[in-house]
């Protein structure tokens, strides 16, 4: 039997990422856990007003998606506990300036670069609808047909209830083939 345990965001774990975008020509970062999947073409990014960062995104109109691993989880943690307004964020990661103007953390192995089509205002929250650009991917997260390879990639993922962080885990399944006979 299930309990009614009240109006509970229960979509976790979600991918973590760290979002960059350039603030008086300088890139900054934070930490980011509420994004997802809009379309094959756009996902969403949500962050909170005050955000520093938030500033760039709606002066240039551009955003970096940088999908955290465990190998750089220590410093992308860092980015949700420093704010831009009163640190400077630009040396946090060695960067490189991506093909459509959005700064890429070089470690991430799966980055994407993205254009804002749109802002949805709730609740005190910026809800960025992006354009993906491009997606960037180290080869070596890459499968022979040039995929991005989750067995070989593992994304950290963030439960929000108890602030945990978890990878991504064994494969269960193959989507539209379970039932076939």
């Amino acid at each position: 039997m299930k309990k009614n345990i009240g109006a509970t965001l229960a979509l976790y774990p979600s991918p973590l990422i760290v979002v960059g975008a350039m603030v008086e020509g300088k890139p900054t970062w934070t930490l980011v856990a509420h994004a997802g999947t809009m379309a094959h073409s756009h996902l969403m990014v949500s962050l909170v007003q005050a955000h520093y960062i938030n500033r760039g995104i709606r002066e240039t109109g551009k955003l970096s998606v940088n999908v955290v691993d465990a190998s750089w989880l220590k410093a992308a943690d860092r980015m949700g506990t420093v704010s831009g307004s009163k640190a400077d964020k630009s040396d946090a990661f060695k960067w490189t300036m991506g093909e459509n103007g959005a700064p890429l953390i070089d470690d991430a192995k799966v980055s994407i670069e993205c254009e804002v089509d749109g802002n949805y205002e709730l609740e005190h929250f910026d809800h960025f609808i992006c354009r993906i650009l491009a997606t960037y991917a180290d080869e070596t997260v890459l499968n022979g047909k040039g995929k991005i390879d989750y067995h070989t990639f593992k994304p950290v993922l963030f439960e929000f209830p108890t602030y945990e962080y978890f990878v991504t885990g064994d494969k269960v399944g193959d989507c539209g083939r379970m039932n076939a006979e």
